[in-house]
């Protein structure tokens, strides 16, 4: 079982009210609606970092000589895919 480690947050009196409803709605504790939040919280986030890391990596445009290489494959195919008896 992992080790707990008690803390103590400041937040405003309506989030407060709000939590204790909330607890109260789903049956938990308010210190497991504190920890689920938060890894809700987290695991969002890390979420975030994939996606960001995802798009930066498919946001690499070929450079012209790339590019050049690339054309000159797709007319090597095609001339192959021409004398190919169908």
């Amino acid at each position: 079982m992992a080790t707990s480690v008690k803390t103590a947050i400041s937040i405003q009196k309506e989030l407060f009210q709000e939590v204790n409803r909330l607890a109260e709605e789903l049956h938990v504790s308010r210190s497991k609606l504190f920890v689920l939040a938060v890894r809700d919280f987290i695991k969002k986030n890390e979420n975030k970092k994939i996606i960001s890391q995802i798009n930066k990596a498919f946001n690499d445009y070929p450079d012209p000589n790339e590019e050049s290489l690339h054309n000159a494959m797709r007319q090597k195919q095609a001339g192959k895919i021409e004398r190919e008896p169908w």
